[in-house]
């Protein structure tokens, strides 16, 4: 069990890594929409990515993804 707790602990600090990676890569594409006379978030975009969450995931995949937006670009 403790060889199992490891690997989880290890896979914890990867999910934080790339959820830090997807928030600076957000921070650039929000940037670049504003530059060019966008708006910040893309609801549109938003509804695909709700979608792939759900279907890989199922309803709590929704929540999970709903917490990654939220994270990467803010409330609206």
């Amino acid at each position: 069990m403790t060889a199992s707790r490891a690997r989880i602990d290890a896979l914890d600090a990867h999910i934080i890594g790339l959820v830090q990676e997807r928030m600076a890569v957000s921070a650039v594409i929000q940037e670049q929409r504003i530059s060019s006379g966008g708006r910040r978030v893309s609801l549109a975009r938003e509804m695909e990515i709700l979608g792939q969450y759900r279907d890989a995931l199922g309803k709590p995949g929704t929540t999970l993804a709903m917490t990654l937006l939220e994270l990467c670009r803010g409330r609206v």
